[in-house]
């Protein structure tokens, strides 16, 4: 079993220390990178990349921001990835998502989060560069996931397809929800793991007109709630 990431990057030629950081991290435990740059879309980076590594169906593809740092050792990092994977229920992982993605497709919406509907923990800076934790609950089993980064096996993308929707206008926005909420409406089973990660940017893309047509179009297309029974 391999492991792989997708990376997509602005100018490969000229990398921030963050995303050299995390190219190393993956490296060293010895992950297969794929550094993307010049995309027009995310959907056909993912997807084009994803076809043209052809993995095996047990291997884990990872598809992650390039300005994240893992804070954790690299080896049981991965050990740890392999071990939340391994059930064949089990569609994508990552570190933050929701149980209940409501009729506004806002997955960290603040009533559900008062609620207890979120799950897992992600590092971010404040405006004096000084880390802090989002906590948005336990580990567990989720309908979606933040894209920040994601892990899934090959099996598991060939079920839900990587390509994007008819019915988005942007090419880069809402991939994670239509990706994670797929295979959790073909009855896989996402999960939020505890994962050390540091993410160094914060809700840019809710400004973009993109990211609002794309929601709209989301929402327009699917029945809500999302959620996991209890």
């Amino acid at each position: 079993m391999n492991i792989h990431a997708i990376i997509c990057t602005r100018d490969r030629n000229k990398v921030s220390s963050t995303t050299d950081k995390l190219l190393s991290f993956l490296c060293i435990g010895g992950v297969k990178v794929y550094l993307l740059s010049n995309a027009q879309s995310l959907f056909a980076a993912y997807n084009g990349a994803f076809q043209k590594i052809d993995p095996d169906p047990e291997d884990i593809i990872i598809f992650c921001h390039d300005d994240i740092e893992i804070r954790e050792n690299p080896e049981l990092f991965l050990n740890k990835l392999k071990e939340a994977l391994a059930p064949d229920e089990v569609g994508f992982v990552g570190p933050a998502g929701t149980m209940e993605l409501g009729p506004d497709a806002v997955w960290w919406d603040q009533t559900r989060w008062q609620y207890g509907k979120h799950r897992g923990e992600v590092l971010h800076l404040d405006p004096e560069k000084k880390e802090y934790i989002t906590q948005y609950g336990p580990p567990g089993e989720v309908v979606v996931l933040d894209g920040l980064f994601l892990a899934a096996k090959r099996r598991v993308l060939d079920e839900v397809g990587l390509e994007k929707p008819e019915y988005f206008e942007g090419e880069w926005d809402f991939y994670d929800i239509h990706y994670t909420s797929q295979a959790f409406l073909k009855g896989f089973t996402n999960k939020v793991v505890n994962m050390r990660i540091l993410h160094n940017s914060r809700g840019e893309l809710v400004g973009r007109d993109s990211w609002h047509k794309n929601r709209e179009a989301f929402i327009a297309n699917n029945v809500f709630p999302i959620e996991i029974k209890e």
